[in-house]
């Protein structure tokens, strides 16, 4: 082996090795960009988890939400529901302000922070009003007469309030204040859910106030236990609903239908004025629009099926999307309400765009550090077409068919490397096709040096055609 092949093999070996040490580098690269795609995909269609206080234990709307959390999970839906459970509305609205939930279950008129926005309206908490008409005496065809016919009736008197929630006491003092009525000169005495029993038989009780559903079943024992123990109710129409639901936006003038309470006899006997206030879903203004309205979307979408598992769930209703509502509807709700739902080409197109170009700069910096990696090798080929030139003049000046041989061997290792260089990319297919020409101008210059000489062409290398 001469010593041109000698130190050709090192070169060649070091080029398999920066091909090889090359390759794995674009191997490495591709498991990166698919790890960081298959990242992405996990991360944009993983289902989003949002948190929801609610309470108290056993309550409608706990059991409520826990059953929405069970269709969604069920139904594989894009948004989550994960309940907390509270004892009540005020601990569910603090977990809110202190941003350790992202939605929360509470009546309107609650100290709300000022960052909530409405989401869906679970119902309508209506206020119902009335006091006992008394017992008839035995042995007497007369029917009493109640002694408290009206709010304006209640001066004096003690009304018992059905709940502990002090939104419904001052409620109660709206209502006497609009009516003409002083608060201070009315006695409120609050009673729990479970002390209906109590509250029916207290003599000290002239009035009785209840605010919950329409099919409220705990406004309906309360009126039943009531009448059982101090006769029929007599219902107090809030003859000024309409004015208090002007100067409060949180409350809203309602009627109540007759026999709403009970057919037979009929409680009431006929439609009453009333006010109302909404029992909703909030959440921070913070919390994503994206995460809203879907939430929204999947809500509206499985309140039928909801429905038959919750019967109170056929009240849901969509917030007020007015931008003067007291209480104004969250940006993602208001937008899947009012159809203004961006697309995800709509969202994303900035970025979309965005990553084009950082992909076409990173492109473009790919392959001018490619050139300037390989700028050695771009080096190398010009250096080996100028010896391969160099060996057309030699083959001139050539004496015998050795030196013939060893030129052809030069012109082979010269090839060797231009192929490689073209596999590498370091060159392109035109400057292949110029060593072509040349390498074609050594052979023909062999050829006829050979026949000079007095030779043959058939004993000489076969030539490497590209």
């Amino acid at each position: 082996m001469s010593s041109s092949e000698l130190s050709e093999q090192p070169a060649v070996s070091r080029r398999r090795r920066k091909r090889k040490n090359y390759s794995l580098l674009i191997l490495a690269a591709g498991i990166f960009l698919f790890g960081a795609t298959a990242a992405t995909l996990y991360l944009a269609l993983r289902p989003t988890t949002l948190r929801i206080a609610v309470g108290p234990p056993g309550s409608d709307d706990h059991k409520l939400i826990q059953a929405l959390a069970q269709i969604f999970t069920r139904d594989g839906s894009p948004v989550r529901l994960s309940p907390i459970t509270t004892d009540g509305a005020t601990e569910s609205i603090a977990l809110l302000t202190a941003s350790k939930t992202d939605l929360a279950v509470a009546r309107g008129d609650l100290n709300l922070p000022a960052n909530a926005e409405a989401v869906a309206i679970l119902r309508k908490n209506v206020v119902v009003l009335w006091a006992p008409s008394g017992l008839p005496p035995k042995n007497s065809k007369r029917h009493p007469t109640p002694k408290i016919k009206a709010i304006d009736d209640l001066a004096g008197h003690r009304v018992g309030v059905i709940g502990r929630t002090q939104a419904n006491v001052t409620l109660l003092r709206v209502i006497l204040t609009e009516s003409g009525v002083n608060p201070d000169q009315v006695t409120i005495t609050q009673f729990g859910t479970n002390q209906i029993a109590e509250l029916a038989r207290d003599p000290a009780i002239d009035a009785f106030m209840a605010v919950g559903p329409l099919d409220s079943k705990i406004t309906t024992e309360a009126i039943a236990a009531t009448a059982k123990a101090r006769g029929e109710p007599k219902f107090l129409p809030v003859d000024v609903s309409e004015a208090i639901a002007q100067k409060h936006p949180l409350y809203e003038a309602e009627e109540i239908p007759g026999s709403t309470f009970n057919s037979s006899p009929a409680r009431p006997e006929d439609k009453i004025d009333t006010v109302s206030v909404n029992h909703l879903i909030v959440a921070p203004k913070s919390l994503s629009d994206t995460a809203v309205g879907a939430f929204v979307r999947q809500l509206f979408a499985v309140r039928p099926q909801l429905a038959r598992e919750v019967p109170g769930a056929g009240k849901i209703e969509q917030p007020d999307t007015d931008k003067d509502a007291a209480l104004p509807a969250h940006q993602g709700a208001a937008a899947y309400i009012d159809g203004t739902e961006r697309t995800f080409l709509e969202k994303y197109s900035d970025y979309i765009w965005g990553a084009i170009l950082l992909l076409s700069g990173l492109g473009s910096v790919g392959a001018w550090l490619r050139h300037y990696l390989r700028r050695n090798e771009r080096e190398q080929y010009s250096l080996h077409r100028d010896n391969l030139l160099d060996l057309v003049s030699k083959v001139r000046q050539a004496e015998s068919a050795e030196e013939l041989a060893t030129m052809q061997r030069e012109a082979d290792g010269i090839l060797r490397e231009a192929l490689d260089c073209y596999d590498d990319g370091t060159i392109e297919e035109g400057d292949l096709s110029a060593i072509g020409l040349v390498l074609e101008q050594f052979h023909h210059a062999v050829a006829d040096k050979r026949i000079t000489t007095g030779g043959s062409t058939s004993d000489l290398p076969r030539r490497r055609a590209l």
